[in-house]
């Protein structure tokens, strides 16, 4: 299934896309798409459903695709070919950063640039949505606990992230960072997360042309590992690491500037398409 989120920031109706295309509403059945509707329970009790029995909504803005995310946790250079680029070598275990909740906005609503920055980076990344609580699970259970993936964006203002002291979060927990969906994609609709091609362009122009193939730690791995440190709820997203070709790792760098236009996308996943404003 393909779940998604309608509506004005704040309304948003928890919705599918039927098998036409058309948006079908699911707010008599569930409160949301998140917490409990996506239990395996949950999306089971969706499943069930008629499509053509759902009302039909009209195309509209488009929300983050899952609800309620408590925790937006972050793999860096989990790519053998981005962390090349940066000049870094790929970590012995994962590298785990938070990204501050409050950055998720839609696929398609504007992206903010705050103030003072000069280095507003781009990154395409695959979400994992937790489905259900997850402690201490072994690699061989962890995709039980996975309800779906979506497209993330990771943007990151690279000098808030690494030329000023502290930790990574403060360069990718602004307003508007956090860009996820159209969809959330349930994992049955995905034979092998680790063998998807994902892009992004600027302005047209294609600056990132990879595949989930490239991550060093995969989908799996990931869950299993952080949940030995951390119990995974429903709605938690974990994004897991972007190819080669940000504009960091440019010779000379290229950064986002106010009147860009980015757009992204994964295979199976969707697409998302971003315009970058200076924030007031």
């Amino acid at each position: 299934m393909k779940l998604l989120r309608v509506g004005e920031v704040g309304k948003e109706k928890p919705a599918l896309l039927d098998s036409d295309g058309k948006i079908r509403d699911l707010s008599a059945h569930v409160a949301d798409i998140g917490g409990e509707a996506i239990s395996p329970a949950g999306l089971a009790k969706i499943a069930a459903l008629d499509p053509k029995s759902l009302p039909e909504l009209p195309e509209g803005r488009l929300g983050a695709c899952v609800a309620g995310t408590g925790k937006f946790i972050c793999i860096g250079l989990n790519f053998s070919d981005h962390a090349a680029e940066t000049g870094a070598t790929v970590p012995p275990e994962p590298i785990i950063f938070m990204k501050a909740s409050s950055a998720i906005v839609g696929p398609n609503d504007n992206v903010l640039i705050p103030r003072g920055s000069e280095k507003t980076d781009w990154e395409v990344e695959l979400g994992v949505v937790i489905g259900k609580k997850a402690k201490y699970v072994s690699e061989a259970d962890a995709l039980d606990y996975v309800a779906g993936y979506c497209v993330s964006h990771d943007v990151s203002e690279r000098a808030f992230q690494t030329e000023r002291s502290g930790q990574w979060t403060k360069g990718k927990s602004c307003d508007t960072f956090g860009p996820i969906g159209p969809w959330l994609v349930t994992k049955d609709e995905i034979a092998d997360p680790q063998n998807l091609g994902m892009w992004l362009k600027v302005n047209g122009k294609t600056m990132q042309n990879g595949s989930t193939k490239t991550m060093v730690y995969g989908v799996a791995f990931l869950v299993s590992y952080l949940s030995q440190f951390m119990s995974l709820h429903p709605g938690d997203v974990i994004s897991t690491g972007t190819p080669p070709g940000v504009g960091m790792g440019m010779k000379p760098p290229q950064y986002l500037k106010p009147g860009d236009v980015v757009e992204l996308g994964m295979e199976g996943l969707g697409t998302q398409k971003q315009t970058f404003l200076a924030d007031a």
